[in-house]
Protein backbone atom coordinates (compact mmCIF):
# COMPACT_ATOMS: atom_id res chain seq x y z
CA UNK A 1 0.00 0.00 0.00
CA UNK A 2 1.59 3.47 -0.77
CA UNK A 3 1.96 5.97 1.57
CA UNK A 4 -0.41 8.36 -0.51
CA UNK A 5 -3.45 5.90 -0.41
CA UNK A 6 -2.63 5.23 3.17
CA UNK A 7 -2.83 8.53 4.04
CA UNK A 8 -6.18 9.35 2.07
CA UNK A 9 -7.78 6.26 3.93
CA UNK A 10 -6.53 7.30 7.13
CA UNK A 11 -8.30 10.94 6.17
CA UNK A 12 -11.90 9.13 5.41
CA UNK A 13 -11.41 6.69 8.25
CA UNK A 14 -11.39 10.30 10.45
CA UNK A 15 -13.57 11.85 8.68
CA UNK A 16 -16.53 9.01 9.51
CA UNK A 17 -15.33 8.36 12.74
CA UNK A 18 -15.73 12.15 13.11
CA UNK A 19 -19.42 12.14 11.46
CA UNK A 20 -20.37 9.09 13.31
CA UNK A 21 -19.19 11.24 17.02
CA UNK A 22 -21.51 14.05 15.82
CA UNK A 23 -24.82 12.12 15.34
CA UNK A 24 -26.86 12.72 18.34
CA UNK A 25 -25.69 16.30 19.34
CA UNK A 26 -27.01 19.30 19.05
CA UNK A 27 -23.84 21.37 16.81
CA UNK A 28 -23.39 24.86 16.49
CA UNK A 29 -24.01 25.39 12.41
CA UNK A 30 -23.77 29.58 11.79
CA UNK A 31 -20.04 29.97 12.79
CA UNK A 32 -18.75 30.20 9.16
CA UNK A 33 -22.04 32.80 7.83
CA UNK A 34 -20.60 34.68 11.41
CA UNK A 35 -16.94 34.54 10.12
CA UNK A 36 -17.87 35.41 7.11
CA UNK A 37 -19.61 38.83 8.00
CA UNK A 38 -16.59 39.54 10.74
CA UNK A 39 -14.07 39.07 7.86
CA UNK A 40 -16.16 41.75 5.47
CA UNK A 41 -17.13 44.18 8.86
CA UNK A 42 -20.71 43.52 8.85
CA UNK A 43 -22.47 44.22 12.01
CA UNK A 44 -24.89 41.71 12.99
CA UNK A 45 -28.21 43.18 14.52
CA UNK A 46 -29.67 43.10 18.00
CA UNK A 47 -29.93 40.62 19.52
CA UNK A 48 -27.04 39.04 17.96
CA UNK A 49 -25.77 36.00 16.04
CA UNK A 50 -29.49 34.11 14.23
CA UNK A 51 -33.07 34.54 14.68
CA UNK A 52 -34.70 32.06 12.80
CA UNK A 53 -34.26 28.77 10.79
CA UNK A 54 -36.26 26.85 7.59
CA UNK A 55 -35.83 23.75 6.14
CA UNK A 56 -36.98 22.83 2.49
CA UNK A 57 -38.59 19.61 2.94
CA UNK A 58 -38.37 18.25 -0.73
CA UNK A 59 -34.35 19.57 -1.40
CA UNK A 60 -33.37 19.44 1.48
CA UNK A 61 -31.88 22.85 1.70
CA UNK A 62 -31.29 24.96 4.86
CA UNK A 63 -32.07 28.65 5.25
CA UNK A 64 -30.68 31.11 8.41
CA UNK A 65 -31.52 34.07 9.37
CA UNK A 66 -28.84 36.18 10.82
CA UNK A 67 -30.27 39.23 12.54
CA UNK A 68 -29.89 42.14 10.31
CA UNK A 69 -28.49 40.22 7.76
CA UNK A 70 -30.29 38.70 5.89
CA UNK A 71 -31.39 34.74 4.84
CA UNK A 72 -28.61 32.69 4.29
CA UNK A 73 -28.94 29.28 2.82
CA UNK A 74 -27.15 25.93 2.42
CA UNK A 75 -27.51 22.74 0.41
CA UNK A 76 -25.06 20.91 2.17
CA UNK A 77 -26.73 20.25 5.46
CA UNK A 78 -25.14 23.68 6.77
CA UNK A 79 -21.17 22.76 5.43
CA UNK A 80 -21.01 26.30 3.16
CA UNK A 81 -24.08 29.10 3.29
CA UNK A 82 -24.02 32.22 1.12
CA UNK A 83 -26.98 35.29 1.23
CA UNK A 84 -30.07 34.44 -0.83
CA UNK A 85 -32.09 37.31 -0.48
CA UNK A 86 -30.70 40.59 -2.01
CA UNK A 87 -31.33 42.37 0.73
CA UNK A 88 -34.54 42.37 0.53
CA UNK A 89 -34.63 40.76 4.41
CA UNK A 90 -33.69 42.58 6.88
CA UNK A 91 -34.74 42.50 10.94
CA UNK A 92 -34.93 39.38 12.72
CA UNK A 93 -37.95 36.28 13.66
CA UNK A 94 -39.14 36.90 17.42
CA UNK A 95 -41.31 33.56 17.17
CA UNK A 96 -41.27 29.87 15.65
CA UNK A 97 -43.91 30.69 12.92
CA UNK A 98 -42.14 33.79 11.29
CA UNK A 99 -40.96 31.46 8.39
CA UNK A 100 -43.86 29.80 6.69
CA UNK A 101 -42.26 27.44 4.27
CA UNK A 102 -44.23 25.13 1.43
CA UNK A 103 -44.65 21.90 2.26
CA UNK A 104 -43.92 21.02 -1.39
CA UNK A 105 -40.44 22.85 -1.39
CA UNK A 106 -39.14 26.20 -3.12
CA UNK A 107 -41.09 28.83 -1.66
CA UNK A 108 -41.13 30.73 1.58
CA UNK A 109 -42.01 33.30 3.18
CA UNK A 110 -40.24 35.20 6.09
CA UNK A 111 -42.27 37.44 8.21
CA UNK A 112 -40.27 40.04 10.06
CA UNK A 113 -40.01 41.95 12.72
CA UNK A 114 -37.87 46.12 13.01
CA UNK A 115 -36.91 45.20 9.30
CA UNK A 116 -38.68 43.75 5.93
CA UNK A 117 -40.62 41.06 4.77
CA UNK A 118 -40.45 38.93 1.33
CA UNK A 119 -41.03 35.99 -0.02
CA UNK A 120 -39.37 33.56 -2.49
CA UNK A 121 -41.10 31.16 -5.28
CA UNK A 122 -38.04 30.03 -6.72
CA UNK A 123 -36.08 29.04 -3.30
CA UNK A 124 -34.33 32.30 -3.28
CA UNK A 125 -33.71 33.37 -6.62
CA UNK A 126 -35.84 36.22 -6.70
CA UNK A 127 -37.87 37.75 -4.04
CA UNK A 128 -41.00 39.80 -3.26
CA UNK A 129 -40.68 42.67 -0.55
CA UNK A 130 -43.32 43.15 1.47
CA UNK A 131 -44.95 46.68 1.48
CA UNK A 132 -46.08 46.19 5.17
CA UNK A 133 -43.09 45.57 8.12
CA UNK A 134 -43.20 44.50 11.75
CA UNK A 135 -45.40 41.15 11.22
CA UNK A 136 -44.85 38.59 14.36
CA UNK A 137 -45.64 35.46 12.39
CA UNK A 138 -48.71 34.53 9.53
CA UNK A 139 -49.61 31.53 7.28
CA UNK A 140 -49.29 31.71 3.30
CA UNK A 141 -52.31 29.61 0.70
CA UNK A 142 -49.80 27.65 -0.86
CA UNK A 143 -52.35 26.19 -2.84
CA UNK A 144 -51.95 29.18 -5.25
CA UNK A 145 -49.03 28.90 -7.49
CA UNK A 146 -48.25 32.34 -6.74
CA UNK A 147 -49.05 32.61 -3.53
CA UNK A 148 -50.76 35.97 -3.23
CA UNK A 149 -52.86 35.35 -0.18
CA UNK A 150 -51.18 35.45 3.37
CA UNK A 151 -52.44 36.63 7.42
CA UNK A 152 -50.36 37.85 9.49
CA UNK A 153 -50.23 39.57 13.22
CA UNK A 154 -48.64 42.48 13.48
CA UNK A 155 -46.18 43.36 16.02
CA UNK A 156 -46.76 44.68 19.10
CA UNK A 157 -50.29 45.61 18.03
CA UNK A 158 -52.81 43.99 20.61
CA UNK A 159 -53.15 41.00 18.21
CA UNK A 160 -53.90 42.87 15.16
CA UNK A 161 -54.54 40.46 11.97
CA UNK A 162 -53.64 41.80 8.76
CA UNK A 163 -54.84 40.52 5.16
CA UNK A 164 -53.25 40.65 1.67
CA UNK A 165 -54.27 38.97 -1.47
CA UNK A 166 -51.86 40.11 -3.32
CA UNK A 167 -48.53 38.76 -2.47
CA UNK A 168 -47.92 41.43 0.31
CA UNK A 169 -48.07 44.66 -1.85
CA UNK A 170 -51.45 45.85 0.12
CA UNK A 171 -53.04 44.92 3.57
CA UNK A 172 -56.23 45.20 5.26
CA UNK A 173 -56.67 45.52 8.76
CA UNK A 174 -59.17 42.66 9.98
CA UNK A 175 -59.02 43.39 13.58
CA UNK A 176 -57.66 43.13 16.89
CA UNK A 177 -57.19 40.28 19.67
CA UNK A 178 -56.08 37.34 17.45
CA UNK A 179 -53.59 34.98 18.88
CA UNK A 180 -53.37 32.55 15.86
CA UNK A 181 -53.97 31.74 11.99
CA UNK A 182 -54.50 29.62 9.54
CA UNK A 183 -55.06 30.05 5.80
CA UNK A 184 -56.90 27.13 3.31
CA UNK A 185 -57.38 28.95 0.73
CA UNK A 186 -57.74 32.72 -0.74
CA UNK A 187 -61.33 33.36 1.12
CA UNK A 188 -61.14 30.34 3.89
CA UNK A 189 -59.17 31.23 6.88
CA UNK A 190 -58.86 29.96 10.56
CA UNK A 191 -57.88 32.09 13.21
CA UNK A 192 -57.72 31.92 17.48
CA UNK A 193 -58.68 34.84 20.10
CA UNK A 194 -57.58 32.34 22.78
CA UNK A 195 -60.95 30.92 23.25
CA UNK A 196 -61.35 27.82 20.18
CA UNK A 197 -60.68 28.33 16.75
CA UNK A 198 -62.90 30.57 14.69
CA UNK A 199 -63.64 29.76 10.82
CA UNK A 200 -64.34 32.40 7.85
CA UNK A 201 -65.11 31.88 4.10
CA UNK A 202 -65.46 35.03 2.89
CA UNK A 203 -61.73 36.05 3.90
CA UNK A 204 -62.40 37.51 7.34
CA UNK A 205 -65.04 39.37 6.41
CA UNK A 206 -67.22 37.63 9.11
CA UNK A 207 -66.11 33.94 11.68
CA UNK A 208 -68.16 31.23 13.06
CA UNK A 209 -66.76 29.18 16.06
CA UNK A 210 -65.70 25.85 14.47
CA UNK A 211 -64.10 24.11 17.49
CA UNK A 212 -63.86 24.75 20.98
CA UNK A 213 -60.39 23.03 20.98
CA UNK A 214 -57.51 25.90 21.48
CA UNK A 215 -54.45 26.23 19.77
CA UNK A 216 -50.91 26.32 21.08
CA UNK A 217 -49.41 26.67 17.64
CA UNK A 218 -49.31 30.33 16.41
CA UNK A 219 -49.64 29.19 12.80
CA UNK A 220 -51.82 26.26 11.30
CA UNK A 221 -50.08 24.52 8.60
CA UNK A 222 -51.70 22.68 5.49
CA UNK A 223 -50.18 19.46 3.88
CA UNK A 224 -51.68 17.46 1.07
CA UNK A 225 -55.19 19.70 1.70
CA UNK A 226 -55.39 18.91 5.50
CA UNK A 227 -55.05 21.51 8.21
CA UNK A 228 -52.91 20.55 11.27
CA UNK A 229 -52.47 23.04 14.35
CA UNK A 230 -50.78 22.10 17.24
CA UNK A 231 -52.06 21.81 20.89
CA UNK A 232 -50.66 20.71 24.29
CA UNK A 233 -53.22 17.77 24.17
CA UNK A 234 -52.55 16.05 20.50
CA UNK A 235 -51.92 18.04 16.94
CA UNK A 236 -55.68 18.65 15.43
CA UNK A 237 -56.34 17.71 12.02
CA UNK A 238 -59.18 19.03 9.90
CA UNK A 239 -59.94 17.59 5.94
CA UNK A 240 -62.67 19.90 5.22
CA UNK A 241 -60.81 23.41 5.15
CA UNK A 242 -61.42 23.79 9.30
CA UNK A 243 -65.17 23.34 9.09
CA UNK A 244 -64.50 20.30 11.70
CA UNK A 245 -61.34 18.98 14.02
CA UNK A 246 -60.35 16.12 15.90
CA UNK A 247 -57.01 14.75 17.72
CA UNK A 248 -54.59 12.98 15.14
CA UNK A 249 -53.95 9.99 16.79
CA UNK A 250 -52.61 9.90 20.77
CA UNK A 251 -51.95 12.58 22.78
CA UNK A 252 -48.57 14.65 22.34
CA UNK A 253 -47.87 17.91 23.77
CA UNK A 254 -46.61 20.15 20.69
CA UNK A 255 -45.99 23.71 20.27
CA UNK A 256 -43.95 24.52 17.02
CA UNK A 257 -44.71 22.08 14.16
CA UNK A 258 -45.66 20.25 12.72
CA UNK A 259 -43.21 19.59 9.56
CA UNK A 260 -43.55 16.62 7.62
CA UNK A 261 -41.79 13.66 6.65
CA UNK A 262 -42.40 11.41 3.43
CA UNK A 263 -46.22 11.31 3.80
CA UNK A 264 -48.95 12.34 5.88
CA UNK A 265 -48.41 9.55 8.34
CA UNK A 266 -44.85 11.01 9.22
CA UNK A 267 -44.81 14.07 11.35
CA UNK A 268 -42.53 15.49 13.66
CA UNK A 269 -43.14 18.34 16.84
CA UNK A 270 -41.73 20.02 19.24
CA UNK A 271 -42.82 20.68 22.77
CA UNK A 272 -41.30 21.28 26.30
CA UNK A 273 -40.72 17.19 26.32
CA UNK A 274 -38.27 17.65 23.21
CA UNK A 275 -38.79 16.77 19.67
CA UNK A 276 -40.86 14.29 19.15
CA UNK A 277 -41.76 11.90 15.78
CA UNK A 278 -44.77 9.76 14.76
CA UNK A 279 -44.52 7.50 11.48
CA UNK A 280 -48.09 6.54 12.27
CA UNK A 281 -50.10 9.38 12.35
CA UNK A 282 -50.32 9.84 15.55
CA UNK A 283 -50.90 6.32 17.01
CA UNK A 284 -47.30 7.15 18.44
CA UNK A 285 -45.20 9.10 19.25
CA UNK A 286 -41.41 9.08 20.08
CA UNK A 287 -39.20 11.68 21.72
CA UNK A 288 -36.07 11.73 18.99
CA UNK A 289 -34.15 14.91 20.14
CA UNK A 290 -34.29 17.00 23.11
CA UNK A 291 -34.40 20.78 22.91
CA UNK A 292 -31.14 22.36 22.73
CA UNK A 293 -29.70 24.07 25.70
CA UNK A 294 -30.94 27.20 26.54
CA UNK A 295 -33.82 27.21 24.45
CA UNK A 296 -37.17 27.26 25.87
CA UNK A 297 -41.07 26.61 24.37
CA UNK A 298 -43.41 30.20 23.87
CA UNK A 299 -44.11 33.02 21.90
CA UNK A 300 -40.93 34.47 21.93
CA UNK A 301 -38.47 32.07 20.98
CA UNK A 302 -36.92 29.29 19.05
CA UNK A 303 -37.81 28.27 15.28
CA UNK A 304 -37.36 24.70 14.58
CA UNK A 305 -36.73 22.73 10.99
CA UNK A 306 -36.65 19.32 9.38
CA UNK A 307 -34.53 17.75 6.82
CA UNK A 308 -36.61 14.34 6.83
CA UNK A 309 -34.55 13.14 3.65
CA UNK A 310 -31.09 13.52 5.49
CA UNK A 311 -32.94 13.25 9.25
CA UNK A 312 -31.70 16.41 10.33
CA UNK A 313 -33.00 18.79 12.93
CA UNK A 314 -32.52 22.35 12.44
CA UNK A 315 -32.85 24.99 15.78
CA UNK A 316 -32.21 28.70 15.93
CA UNK A 317 -32.99 31.38 18.91
CA UNK A 318 -32.50 34.81 18.92
CA UNK A 319 -29.08 35.63 20.30
CA UNK A 320 -27.54 32.23 19.84
CA UNK A 321 -26.06 30.83 17.05
CA UNK A 322 -28.19 28.09 14.88
CA UNK A 323 -27.63 24.26 15.72
CA UNK A 324 -27.72 21.25 14.01
CA UNK A 325 -29.14 17.43 14.75
CA UNK A 326 -27.98 14.35 12.87
CA UNK A 327 -29.84 11.31 14.48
Amino acid sequence: MTTRLLACLTLLLCAALRAEDEKGKWLPLSDGIVAKLAKDNLKIGYPGLTAGVAADRVSGDVYVVVCDQGLWKSSDKGANFERVDGKAISGRCETGFALDFDPNGQRLMCFMIYGSPARTLDGGKTWTKSKLQHLDFGATDWSDPEAKTMLAIKHESGGELVLTSDGAQSWTSLGKGFKAVGVFDATTFVASKGKGILRSTDAGKTWTDASPSQPAGLSMRVFKGAGYWTTDKGVLVSKDKGATWSVLGSAVNAYYGPYFGEDEKHLVVVGKDGIQETKDAGATWKVVAPLPDGFKVGFTGPNFAWDPKADVFYASTMGKPAFKFQR
